[in-house]
């Protein structure tokens, strides 16, 4: 039999190299395709491997016929119908692991970045000053380290941030306790507990009708005053207003985002030209290193799926019960 593997979103060569290695693979994968291009070829899909750019929602879902998996080449699955997956017997998959050090590095370069205004100290002496004085920053070095998700990434931090000195809770009510003794890292019983203690504040939640805007006027209203927040998890943990209207007001001293609830954001987004904030657009898994990792686990998922009936990190397992 030939299973056509479709690749709407651009994924690493050594991903593709692997799946056409596979001779009973038939492999799509022009680069990005448009949504429509997309539809047009799912019908004799066997396999979908999607990145952030592509929304496999109920709409596009409707025009599968043979689709039996969906990997998604990263983490977050948010762009993906679970439900609508499990009703059509669909396994979803992700590749958790690729993006652990690339993205925990990328959040410590944007802690550092905040703390000590480099990109403010940067673009002063490009623009011919020496604001020297002008941008006083903060150690790190004996912060509280508030970590709000304890996964892979989370734990990436957490071991990096040792380094520094800095003391560290975690809240994360999915994490066994055990795991983060094992790093000697408290988890808190309540989010209200690491809004009181935390100097910084760092994002590395899923997000879920529990966490959508788990950052809003409330939540600021807990968090000690200067608190820094950094996130490099996804937009949707955050209330751009509410958060915009604090950094105004130096209740947040400042924020560093990665990600956004619209990417690219809108240019009215109240988070935009924020003196007080770093942006970077998305990089969080912008390494060689990462994108070569997750497209060959990618592959592997399919390869392993398709031919052996093996399924790794799986994020609708009911499904299983189908197949």
């Amino acid at each position: 039999m030939t299973y056509h593997i479709l690749v709407p979103d651009n994924l690493n060569p050594a991903g593709i190299d692997m799946l056409n290695a596979v001779e009973a693979f038939e492999i799509t994968a022009p680069g990005k395709m448009s949504r429509e291009e997309t539809i047009a070829a799912l019908p004799t899909a066997h396999a979908l491997i999607i990145r952030s750019g592509t929304t496999a929602d109920a709409d596009l879902l409707a025009h599968t016929e043979n689709l039996r998996v969906i990997v998604r080449a990263g983490v977050g699955v948010d762009n993906v119908d679970l439900d609508e997956c499990t009703r059509r017997g669909i396994v979803v998959m992700n590749t958790p692991d690729g993006n652990t050090i690339a993205t925990a590095e990328h959040t410590f370069g944007l802690m550092l970045a905040l703390a000590r205004h480099i990109p403010q100290g940067d673009a002063s002496l490009r623009a011919g000053r020496w604001d020297r004085k002008l941008y006083m920053g903060t150690e790190l070095h004996g912060k509280m380290l508030g970590l709000i998700g304890f996964g892979r990434v989370g734990r990436a931090v957490a071991k990096r941030a040792q380094a520094f000195e800095m003391t560290e809770i975690a809240y994360d009510p999915f994490v066994p306790p055990d795991i983060a003794r094992h790093l000697g890292i408290p988890i808190v019983p309540t989010l209200d507990d690491l809004f009181a203690q935390a100097d910084i504040i760092s994002l590395h939640a899923v997000v879920t009708d529990d966490t959508r805007e788990i950052i809003n006027a409330e939540t600021i209203a807990k968090m000690k005053d200067g608190v820094l927040i950094i996130n490099a998890a996804r937009g949707a943990l955050v209330n751009n207003a509410d958060l915009a209207a604090a950094l105004k007001t130096g209740k947040v001293a400042g924020a560093a985002l990665d990600v956004y609830d619209v990417e690219p954001p809108a240019t009215d987004n109240p988070l935009l030209g924020l003196d007080n904030v770093v942006y970077t657009p998305h990089l969080g898994a912008s390494t060689r290193e990462a994108q070569e990792a997750v497209g060959v686990h990618a592959a592997t998922r399919v390869i392993e799926a398709l031919l052996k009936g093996k399924y790794t990190s799986v994020r609708n397992k009911p499904v299983l019960e189908k197949i």
